[in-house]
């Protein structure tokens, strides 16, 4: 497994120096300061990747080409959209990036009612509160419709919370719900994001499938002629939110999209998190089916509460079994190595992060903490070695049993 770390470029406070000390090969990145939807020169890409060679990093994966929300949509005459997407795609094959991570969540990338949640033994970490989600969509927005959407202990709570809540505490949850916007640069309070949110009236879980089998359809034929690996990140979290569908949440949905477009350069990046969020799915099953697709990984771990509520934990730490999951990935390698296949190795890096001592005073991308992730990388480090020394004691017993 590769080591990777994600970096926000330009715009991030942690650089490339520091990422260097935290042991990572490779870096995930993307052309964040591009408005979506227009073409990546190709000289912009060779630049960045130039820039991160200078610091001994290779660019692994592409996280991410963002998908225009009217594609989501379905909005319009989207022939323009998708050349220049394709056109993208080219550039980043010519400088021999070929592994791209995407989502099709609509409007919010992620979402997290609190950015700053403490933690046992100091730290802070993200949260999901249904209360406070629910507090939001109900007496923020005003989508009455909202009430059908989660327990009714959770809705009285929400009632209750709003009552009490100050104005600042209510501004400090619109903040929080808001960094999930695409880039995290553009921000709306509550009349902004009902507005932004009437562009989806209509939108349901049929008609957001058959805008992404489009788009699968418009970009797989060029992403299998560069010799592309695609990879959908699953929705986080893995349920409905402001009354917007989600449709890559479970293994039935992962199935359908790997089946919508079922060639090698549709595959997927397995972020335990997110399909961690939600109780029904199991992680390293989930791996384990679709194991041969999986071009990326995201892993972190998360702790689940009865009411729909979660908060990241450490990586070793959460509702996941993190050993079993990476032993499954392993295992993978494994397979498509004696198979002689080519991209054998499946890059990973360590998704978010409790913000731990000099994070705090660092005010990085939400998540993304420098010293919360290191701490992340070198547990998951230690895993991997471990169990690589046991796949290779495992294999010379069968040898020396052969002979």
């Amino acid at each position: 497994m590769r080591e990777s770390w994600r970096w926000y470029g330009p715009y991030d406070r942690i650089s490339l120096p520091e990422i260097a000390q935290t042991g990572a090969q490779s870096i995930v990145t993307a052309l964040h300061e591009i408005p979506y939807g227009e073409v990546w020169p190709r000289e912009a890409i060779a630049a960045r990747k130039a820039e991160m060679a200078a610091e001994g990093f290779d660019w692994v994966v592409v996280e991410s080409l963002p998908i225009h929300e009217r594609i989501k949509r379905g909005e319009g005459d989207l022939a323009a959209l998708f050349a220049n997407y394709r056109q993208s795609m080219a550039h980043l094959a010519a400088e021999g990036i070929r592994t791209i991570c995407y989502n099709f969540m609509p409007l919010l990338d992620w979402t997290r009612t609190d950015l700053a949640a403490p933690v046992a033994r100091g730290g802070t970490c993200l949260r999901f509160s249904a209360t406070k989600m629910a507090a939001l969509e109900l007496f923020l927005v005003g989508r009455e419709a909202a009430r059908d959407d989660y327990l009714p202990e959770v809705v009285s709570a929400a009632e209750s919370w709003f009552q009490s809540a100050s104005d600042e505490d209510r501004e400090g949850l619109m903040q929080s719900v808001m960094a999930g916007l695409p880039g995290a640069y553009e921000r709306y309070d509550a009349q902004g994001l009902r507005a932004a949110l009437r562009l989806y009236d209509g939108l349901d879980r049929a008609g957001l499938r058959a805008n992404y089998k489009r788009f699968l359809d418009e970009v797989m034929p060029a992403a299998e002629e560069l010799g592309m690996r695609f990879c959908v990140h699953p929705d986080d979290p893995p349920r409905d939110i402001l009354g917007l569908p989600r449709i890559v949440s479970n293994a039935d949905d992962i199935a359908w999209i790997l089946g919508a477009a079922d060639c090698a350069a549709n595959g997927l990046t397995l972020c335990s998190g997110s399909l961690g969020a939600n109780p029904a799915n199991d992680v390293p099953e989930i791996a384990r089916r679709f194991a041969p697709r999986i071009a990326f990984a995201h892993l972190r771990n998360v702790r689940k509460d009865a009411d729909g509520s979660f908060e990241e934990a450490a990586h070793l730490a959460g509702d996941t079994d993190m050993v079993e999951l990476v032993s499954v990935l392993l295992a993978e390698e494994a397979r498509r190595r004696a198979a002689g296949e080519t991209g054998e190795e499946i890059p990973f890096r360590p998704d978010h992060g409790h913000d731990l001592l000099d994070d705090a005073n660092r005010k990085a991308h939400p998540g993304y903490p420098l010293i919360g992730r290191m701490r992340g990388l070198a547990e998951l480090r230690g895993v991997i070695a471990g169990l690589s020394h046991r796949q290779a004691d495992a294999g010379a017993a069968v040898s020396v049993s052969a002979v």
